[in-house]
């Protein structure tokens, strides 16, 4: 009796994004050629850059790209600026690479997908790098700098993960019952 053939794996995907903002250093950055090699060597095949308002020439980017990962082993990649939603570009991500904005954090960690985020550390306050710093130290997302994204590619093991807390509606509710002073809310649902 013949073996039947095994259907080949689908091409391991990286999205990349920055969100509306301008992000340059992170855009050339996962375009150059320790970032590429790093992602070839976790077996990825495809890559995809939403680069937002970078100063970038999407044209030679693309090129550029399309140079580099032809060096790399052939890998394809696409570059461009926005699009209505990132939600499907979420969806077929097998890692995500991202600008560290609220947002798209929150939407892609509640879509339970690896992420590796990078502030920006040309925003005001640096908030950014508070927010990442404490998911980061809870271990539902890796951060890292422009300068060491490919060790953090190299190094990111995404077994050891820990999922994100789905949204709890009334928790929130009872915080704001609580901040209002309704503290008789929660003795009431309680006792239903």
């Amino acid at each position: 009796m013949p073996v039947p053939a095994s259907t080949p794996a689908p091409p391991k995907h990286v999205f990349v994004t920055v969100g509306s903002t301008r992000f340059d250093a992170l855009v050339n950055r996962v375009l150059s050629p320790p970032v590429l090699d790093a992602l070839r060597a976790k077996g990825y095949q495809t890559l995809e850059v939403q680069c937002g308002n970078s100063d970038v020439d999407i044209g030679q980017l693309q090129k550029v790209a399309e140079d580099r990962w032809k060096l790399a082993g052939g890998v394809e990649t696409t570059v461009w600026r926005f699009k209505p939603s990132l939600q499907a570009d979420y969806e077929q991500a097998d890692l995500i690479i991202s600008h560290a904005g609220s947002g798209t954090i929150l939407d892609v960690l509640r879509m339970k997908k690896p992420l590796i985020v990078i502030p920006n550390p040309t925003l005001l306050d640096n908030h950014q790098a508070e927010l990442s710093d404490s998911l980061a130290g809870l271990n539902h997302l890796r951060s890292t700098t422009v300068a060491d994204l490919p060790q953090a590619i190299e190094k990111f093991d995404i077994s050891t993960l820990v999922p994100f807390p789905q949204f709890d509606g009334s928790r929130f509710r009872e915080l704001l019952d609580d901040e209002m002073g309704f503290s008789h809310s929660r003795e009431t649902s309680a006792g239903r």
